[in-house]
């Protein structure tokens, strides 16, 4: 029997549309902020095989820093500041308000799970006005290892007195899934974007491009 969800935040819970917007101010290109992410998570999976960790702010600062570079572009603290700081400020998207009420109505503990910091992770839940629905949330940096490894899903389900069978995984990457996967949890993918779910990597257990829509489909529940 399922008894809790862990949910990956950035694009999963919270859209990264205003993000989007600032790296519109500085590039014309529309694929910049994917690159940029991309970037970003490229650095933590090698920092990771490696042995070695970094706040995952310092490493979006080092991409970012990298990604002006590279378009010749000049990179002010300023604006260095004000792109990092939207990241604090992600709206939740539609969906997800509902979903997260309909679980805590029924008893399944809600639960949040990211490569950011703890301090990071409280103001982004609380920027998006949904903390108050979250029965916990966990920051990497207890186990100084980003996801997908499975170092920090494990030590979750330890803390929260959780058998690996009782919990849910949901992220809108597919990496993170396969990563939890691999740990021994079950997965949920939410489609957020076009994109396909990677054909290699160990298929998620269920899918939906709505978030309600989804928990629904994984514990029969009824709004």
């Amino acid at each position: 029997m399922k008894k809790a969800v862990f949910f990956d935040m950035n694009e999963t819970l919270l859209n990264l549309s205003l993000l989007e917007k600032q790296f519109n101010k500085h590039f014309e290109d529309k694929y910049v902020l994917k690159y940029w992410f991309t970037k970003l998570l490229h650095s933590s999976t090698v920092m990771g095989i490696m042995g070695a960790y970094r706040d995952f702010g310092e490493l979006a600062a080092v991409a970012l820093e990298q990604l002006f570079y590279e378009n010749d572009l000049a990179l002010s603290q300023e604006t260095k500041n004000e792109i990092l700081g939207a990241f604090k400020k992600l709206p939740a998207y539609n969906d997800v308000r509902p979903a997260l009420q309909l679980l805590r109505a029924n008893d399944i503990r809600v639960i949040a799970i990211s490569n950011s910091s703890l301090d990071m992770i409280k103001e982004q839940l609380s920027n998006a006005e949904i903390i108050a629905l979250f029965d916990s949330y966990y920051s990497v940096d207890d186990v100084s290892k980003y996801k997908p490894f499975e170092d920090i899903y494990l030590k979750v389900a330890q803390q929260e007195d959780l058998k690996r069978e009782e919990i849910v995984m949901v992220a809108t990457h597919d990496w993170d899934l396969f990563g939890a996967k691999k740990a021994g949890l079950s997965t949920a993918y939410i489609s957020r974007k076009k994109e396909k779910y990677h054909p290699l990597y160990t298929p998620a257990d269920f899918t939906d491009s709505n978030m309600t829509d989804l928990m629904q489909q994984i514990f029969d529940l009824k709004r």
